[in-house]
């Protein structure tokens, strides 16, 4: 049996480590609406838009996995509160406990494959671009269109892709650990 010591500790160990996963995540998740927001904007903004390859389905698994990331701040928040009960007399169950946690790491294992898949297809789309480039560097009226050199834009959203690829990761790793700390306590 646990004594009140054991509980005040997990408590603070929930709670420190729910914190730091929850400010993370929304760190890397600002980043990464700002990254779909001025891709979306520049692109709509920047000249001969129709020449992209296919950055679509990519774009669509990366926002996929940002939905997915607010999900798993939800589940970060509810490790917060979840740490604050521990230590009071009304506390979870270790089951409760672990039950959250669970949903917390299966949000990131399915936001890290679709941003894994989202990856792929923007890599993908983003190879076959620069495998229709012509050598060296085009000057001139059009010559960059019909090159069909790779855009910061197109660049920003492998950016937006990695950010959400890593906050997924972060939030794997906490909900790890907060599961070894829950079934530690005795």
């Amino acid at each position: 049996m646990a004594n009140r010591f054991d509980f005040q500790q997990l408590s603070f160990g929930l709670r420190r480590m729910g914190w730091i996963r929850f400010w993370i995540q929304v760190a890397l998740g600002i980043v990464v609406v700002g990254v779909l927001l001025f891709n979306n904007i520049g692109e709509s903004l920047a000249r001969n838009t129709k020449r992209a390859v296919g950055l679509g389905p990519g774009l669509s698994l990366t926002t996929l996995a940002f939905l997915v990331l607010l999900y798993s701040l939800w589940q970060g928040w509810l490790i917060v509160r979840i740490g604050r009960a521990v230590d009071s007399p009304a506390r979870p169950t270790r089951g409760e406990t672990a039950r959250l946690i669970k949903r917390g790491l299966l949000a990131d294992l399915v936001g890290i494959t679709f941003g894994a898949i989202g990856y792929q297809a923007l890599a993908g789309s983003l190879f076959v671009q620069a495998s229709m480039q012509a050598p060296g560097i085009a000057i001139g009226s059009g010559g960059m269109a019909d090159n069909l050199a790779i855009t910061s834009l197109e660049m920003l959203s492998v950016l937006s892709n990695t950010q959400v690829l890593f906050a997924h990761l972060i939030g794997l790793m906490f909900s790890l650990r907060l599961l070894q700390k829950v079934y530690r306590t005795q």
